[in-house]
């Protein structure tokens, strides 16, 4: 497939296409490499984004490094190295509810309430995913750990942390989640309701009111998981 080239103007046409606006708090989800050739690669996603939501609007962009992965195996990223503590010392927010968001985060509590995910239902945000699909949809996991089956367990991980400005390694007991069956979730949401969708590149962006996602996915979750 020929590689398409796509421009910030590109980006911020998507984006008001499938209805992102000023003001708004949102999750984001993106794999550049789905896009085709984005000019000015990250900096550039993240310069739309910022001008659609505003000064008083809100992003959440996770790291995809809550267990202290290290970034060379299994964890890739589009950014410089020298970005990476920058940006896991700020994940997730930028705007007007990063503090809200990111503040008094509980290891133990990942993705439930309280957790930014949890958050984000609280301040009824949004998710936008940018060429990428439901098993990256981490909002998702918020319906993992409201919904009760009967395989529902809990895990032991384990993580770097600062307790007391002493960096140290600290095990937690957690939800057990692995997103097997994510895109069934997703496939069964965009079946039920109308979902805002846009080409971008050789991609494709994809925008939904959060809590319309996790209360879907709760009943879904109740119902199929064994």
């Amino acid at each position: 497939m020929e590689r398409k080239i796509v421009l910030k103007k590109d980006l911020l046409d998507a984006f008001q296409k499938v209805g992102v606006k000023a003001g708004q708090t949102v999750m984001v989800h993106c794999s550049l490499s789905a896009l085709g050739f984005v000019c000015g690669g990250a900096q550039v996603v993240i310069e739309a984004l910022m001008e659609s939501v505003g000064e008083d609007g809100t992003l959440m962009m996770p790291t995809q490094s809550w267990k202290n992965l290290d970034p060379t195996s299994g964890v890739h990223w589009q950014e410089p190295q020298e970005w990476w503590q920058l940006i896991r010392d700020n994940w997730p927010a930028w705007g007007r509810y990063a503090q809200f968001l990111t503040e008094n985060h509980d290891l133990s509590n990942i993705f439930g309430d309280g957790s930014p995910i949890g958050k984000l239902y609280e301040l009824d945000g949004y998710v936008l995913l940018i060429g990428v699909g439901y098993d990256k949809n981490t909002s998702l996991h918020l319906a993992d750990v409201r919904a009760d089956y009967p395989g529902k367990h809990n895990t032991v991980e384990s993580s770097a942390i600062l307790e007391n400005g002493v960096r140290v390694w600290k095990s937690y007991e957690t939800l057990f989640v692995d997103g097997e069956d994510f895109d069934r979730i997703g496939q069964a949401f965009e079946a039920s309701c109308y979902i805002a969708k846009a080409a971008l590149g050789n991609g494709t962006v994809t925008f939904m009111r959060q809590r319309d996602l996790v209360d879907f996915a709760v009943r879904w979750i109740r119902e199929n998981r064994k």
